[in-house]
């Protein structure tokens, strides 16, 4: 049996994987949490927490499930304590690319992130939006990537993933760097930024006196079409007047350098913004 330690259960992520686990009977999981407000996450959920001496150090696998900025505090006291031939498993690129967790060259290092559920396999209701925080229910596909370490250590952590992650769609093996590519830079400094700028327009056509439900129901139908165009297998166009008028916008919201956030020099300046506290 696959023995876990699963550092930050009691945090946002952990919950998310804690539920998971408590599904599988094949994993021997310690559940390692000091924040009050964590160790009263696990207790509703009727787990209790366990020592951390002693979990690490018989872990085959030691998850940090904690915060980007915690967690080359928290590795150089935990790794240095895990059993030679381990595994190390993160859940964001940040922290491995940016050279802040712990290393031992008799460790495995595996990166493991979710795509998140696609738009085009739910309906976005209220029940599914906070499906999405309390505890995914949609598949989702993962990426996975091997930083250090052996074949058997990518095979390990991959499996450890899809069943924290689950359920699971499609596991994307891709570098380390490809995951930094994907997050922060795309789909943070990108995508995010452009849905916060889409959010502030929302509000300032309110302010300006489009009835709210309307500006609602308009804005987020017209955005599932913009993407289902632009994203889907089976392509499709825009009209010949709304392809003028992106052509008009571009140059008016975005500098002419904007691509350059996926050259690996600025990546790493973005990982270190997330790192650094």
């Amino acid at each position: 049996m696959t023995k876990i330690a699963l550092v930050g259960a009691g945090g946002k992520m952990g919950c998310r994987l804690t539920d998971n686990f408590l599904k599988c009977p094949e994993y021997d999981v310690s559940y390692l949490e000091v924040s009050p407000q964590g160790i009263e996450n696990l207790r509703v959920r009727n787990v209790t927490v366990s020592q951390a001496e002693e979990a690490i150090a018989t872990a085959d696998v030691v998850i940090l499930a904690v915060p980007d900025v915690r967690i080359g505090g928290i590795s150089e006291t935990l790794i240095p304590a895990m059993k030679s031939g381990a595994l190390v498993l993160t859940l964001d690129p940040a922290a491995p690319l940016d050279g802040v967790i712990a290393h031992r060259d008799d460790l495995g290092y595996v990166i493991a992130h979710p795509c998140h559920p696609s738009v085009f396999n739910w309906e976005p209701t209220e029940q599914q939006f906070r499906d999405f925080y309390g505890g995914i229910t949609a598949k989702q596909s993962i990426v996975v990537a091997l930083m250090a370490g052996t074949e058997a250590h990518y095979q390990l952590g991959e499996k450890v993933a899809q069943d924290m992650y689950q359920p699971i769609d499609k596991t994307h093996r891709i570098t380390l760097e490809q995951m930094a590519i994907l997050e922060p830079a795309m789909v943070e400094t990108l995508a995010q930024t452009c849905m916060e700028v889409v959010r502030e327009g929302f509000d300032r056509i309110v302010e300006l006196g489009v009835p709210e439900a309307a500006a609602r129901d308009f804005v987020l139908g017209h955005l599932r079409i913009q993407i289902a165009v632009l994203f889907k297998e089976v392509n499709g166009t825009f009209s010949d007047a709304a392809y003028k008028i992106s052509r008009r916008a571009k140059p008016i919201l975005f500098r002419e350098d904007w691509k350059s956030i996926f050259e690996m020099d600025d990546i790493r300046q973005q990982v270190k913004d997330i790192t650094q506290r």
